[in-house]
């Protein structure tokens, strides 16, 4: 019995524990989900809930060098924090998903230590809520589809874009 719920963990199967919280850190139902969100006590990856303000969400027709220039101002910000192996920000536009941005530290003590550091802070005027997220393989948080363009959900998708 333990091992098949061992090999259910986490998948569509495992009426117990959300498959999406799991795989994204983030669920469309929130708290009234039926299953358990099981937030980790530490991680490598923090989740940063809804920091990153699309710049063409403000000001239509923004130039993309704009958005890669707000990416590596985030990147050299956060890398003062630790050593990162992981920096993902995502573009879609689901409640639960919007704004976020997950960064994967290389040591769980640097996500630890950088999720103290940015208590209270805010970056562009928003204020940062952070904490640990179970997602350390974002192979499988990344909708591929986007990554192709050729993404028939549009920002609605519930994975990371």
């Amino acid at each position: 019995m333990a091992e098949h719920l061992a090999s259910i963990y986490g998948t569509e199967k495992d009426r117990v524990n959300c498959p999406f919280y799991n795989k994204m850190g983030a669920c469309r139902h929130g708290d009234r989900c039926s299953r358990i969100h099981n937030r980790p006590a530490i991680s490598p990856t923090l989740l940063l809930s809804n920091m990153y303000q699309r710049p063409d969400m403000i000001t239509p027709g923004v130039d993309p060098r704009k958005i890669q220039e707000h990416f590596e101002d985030l990147f050299e910000e956060l890398r003062k924090l630790g050593e990162i192996e992981s920096l993902n920000i995502c573009d879609n536009l689901a409640d639960h998903m919007i704004g976020n941005v997950y960064v994967q530290f290389k040591e769980e003590d640097q996500a630890a230590a950088a999720l103290q550091a940015l208590q209270g802070r805010s970056y562009l005027g928003r204020p940062i809520i952070g904490e640990f997220s179970p997602v350390t393989d974002f192979r499988e948080a990344t909708c591929r589809q986007y990554e192709e363009e050729n993404c028939r959900r549009g920002g609605i998708v519930t994975l990371c874009m």
